[in-house]
C-alpha cells in the first residue's frame, strides 16, 4: 500500500519537473519573440523613407573627402546616417545577435558591399569624428563580401 508521504513526495517531485518545463518553454517563447521584435525594428528602420533616400542620394553623388562633400552638398547627415546604420547592423553581426542570413533579407548584399565602396573615403573620418575604434562596417562589409566569394545564394 502507498502511503501519504509518497505520494506527497511524488506529486512534488512531478510539479517541478512540470514548472522547469514549463519554464524552459516560456524562455524559448520569450527569446522568439525578442528576435522577432529586432527584426521589425530593423526592418522597419531600413525600410524607412529617410534612409532610403539618404542611400539614393549617396549613391548618385560622388564622395572624395568630408570637406568636398560639404562644399558640393551641405550637410553631412544623410552619410552620418547611412554610416551609423551600416555599423550597428556591423556590431549586430560581429555579436552575433543577428546573422548574415537576415541583413541578406533585410537590405541585401549589393546595398552594403556598394554603399562601402561609395562611403569608405568617409568612414574612417566619421569614425575618428564621433571616437568609434572599432569599424563594424568594415566588419559588415568584409563578412558579405566573404559570403559573396564563397557564392552562397541571397535570400
Amino acid at each position: 500500500m502507498v502511503d501519504v508521504q509518497t505520494v506527497s513526495i511524488a506529486v512534488a517531485s512531478a510539479s517541478v519537473v512540470i514548472g522547469v518545463i514549463y519554464y524552459v518553454l516560456q524562455i524559448r517563447n520569450q527569446i522568439k519573440l525578442r528576435q522577432t521584435d529586432l527584426i521589425i525594428r530593423l526592418y522597419s528602420f531600413t525600410a524607412s523613407k529617410e534612409f532610403v533616400e539618404a542611400l539614393e542620394k549617396i549613391s548618385v553623388r560622388e564622395i572624395k573627402s568630408v570637406d568636398e562633400y560639404r562644399k558640393k552638398y551641405g550637410s553631412l547627415a544623410d552619410i552620418n546616417q547611412s554610416i551609423q546604420v551600416f555599423s550597428e547592423l556591423g556590431m549586430l553581426l560581429r555579436r552575433k545577435l543577428i546573422d548574415i542570413d537576415l541583413i541578406d533579407d533585410l537590405i541585401g548584399r549589393k546595398t552594403v558591399l556598394t554603399a562601402y565602396e561609395k562611403l569608405k573615403p568617409l568612414d574612417e573620418a566619421y569614425r575618428k569624428e564621433q571616437e568609434i575604434e572599432s569599424d563594424s562596417f568594415y566588419y559588415l562589409y568584409d563578412e558579405v563580401k566573404k559570403r559573396e566569394q564563397e557564392g552562397v545564394n541571397s535570400g
